[in-house]
C-alpha cells in the first residue's frame, strides 16, 4: 500500500512539475501535439511538438505506425531526394536554411503527411519557437510542428548509431489517455 501511495505522490509531483513549465514556456499541454517513437526502443518515449501558428493542417488521423524519416538535404531547402521513400510519411529537418513555410512546401510536394522541424540548437531542451508564415501566399496544407533541438538531435543520432533510414512513430498521441505521460518523456527533457 505504501508503495502504491508513495507512485501516485511521484505521478502527481512529477506532472505538477510538467504543467508549472508549460506555464514558463509560454504553451500549454492543450497547444503542444504529441508523438510517441515506437523504433527504435532506445528512444521509444513520448516526444512533444509545437504546431505552426499561421499555416499548415491539423492532422486528420492518427497513425499508429507512420515512418519518421529525415529530410535529405537535412534542412529541407532544396527538393527533397528519396521522394519514394518520403511519400506518406512524416519528415524529420533541421530548422535554419530557409523559411518554415518553404521547408514543409518541399515535403508536401514530395508527398510528405507532415514535417517535424527540429531547432538547430542542439542544447535548447526547453524553448519552443513560433512557426509563422512567411508572407508568401502558397501556403503549406500538411501539418507543421516545432521540435526541440535536443529531442531532434538525439532521435537523428539514434537513427545514425544503429544506421536506421527511419524511426517508427504512432502520430498524434492523446497524453491526457496516458496515466504514466511523466514517465514517458526523454529524460534529458527538463519536465
Amino acid at each position: 500500500m505504501a508503495t502504491v501511495v508513495q507512485t501516485t505522490a511521484s505521478v502527481v509531483f512529477l506532472w505538477t512539475v510538467f504543467m508549472q513549465f508549460s506555464r514558463l514556456s509560454g504553451l500549454g499541454v492543450n497547444e503542444l501535439l504529441y508523438f510517441r517513437v515506437i523504433s527504435p526502443e532506445e528512444i521509444g518515449y513520448i516526444f512533444s511538438a509545437a504546431p505552426a501558428k499561421d499555416f499548415g493542417g491539423d492532422f486528420t488521423s492518427s497513425y499508429d505506425e507512420i515512418f519518421l524519416v529525415p529530410a535529405d538535404p537535412a534542412d529541407g531547402c532544396s527538393d527533397l531526394k528519396d521522394r519514394e521513400i518520403i511519400k506518406g510519411q512524416v519528415i524529420l529537418m533541421e530548422r535554419g536554411g530557409c523559411s518554415f513555410v518553404q521547408k514543409a512546401r518541399h515535403v508536401e510536394e514530395a508527398g510528405g503527411k507532415a514535417v517535424l522541424i527540429a531547432d538547430n540548437a542542439v542544447d535548447n531542451d526547453s524553448q519552443y519557437l513560433d512557426m509563422i508564415t512567411d508572407g508568401s501566399t502558397a501556403k503549406p496544407s500538411i501539418p507543421a510542428l516545432f521540435l526541440l533541438g535536443r529531442d531532434g538531435m538525439m532521435i537523428k543520432r539514434s537513427l545514425q548509431r544503429q544506421a536506421l533510414p527511419w524511426a517508427v512513430i504512432s502520430i498524434p498521441v492523446n497524453v491526457s489517455s496516458l496515466a504514466s505521460f511523466p514517465l514517458k518523456q526523454p529524460p534529458w527533457t527538463l519536465w
